[in-house]
């Protein structure tokens, strides 16, 4: 994880698995089966994980000048599921 687009890569990676486990798993536990305490953690580490994302989105649009499409992409990543698995796959073609 020494460029930026790499740890772009991973975080993506991480916040997307995050994201899926707190919308398809801790979700329905807290709804369907009366326990609310999975979307506590899972969603206090998918929290941690959307800032950690965020911030590594910001210095690899910074660090590559990556323009306002690429930005919109990398929103979407964040805020669509599967989208960051999508990204992911992008990142690695592109040499990260």
């Amino acid at each position: 994880m020494s460029s930026p687009r790499s740890r772009l890569r991973w975080m993506a990676l991480a916040e997307g698995l995050s994201y899926l486990l707190l919308l398809f798993v801790a979700m329905p536990l807290k709804y369907w089966a009366d326990w609310p305490l999975g979307v506590r953690y899972v969603g206090w580490a998918h929290g941690v994980l959307f800032v950690a994302y965020g911030a590594a989105a910001l210095h690899a649009l910074l660090h590559y000048r990556w323009g306002l499409g690429r930005a919109f992409y990398l929103a979407a990543a964040a805020l669509v599921p599967f989208v960051s698995f999508a990204l992911e796959r992008t990142l690695r073609r592109e040499g990260g």
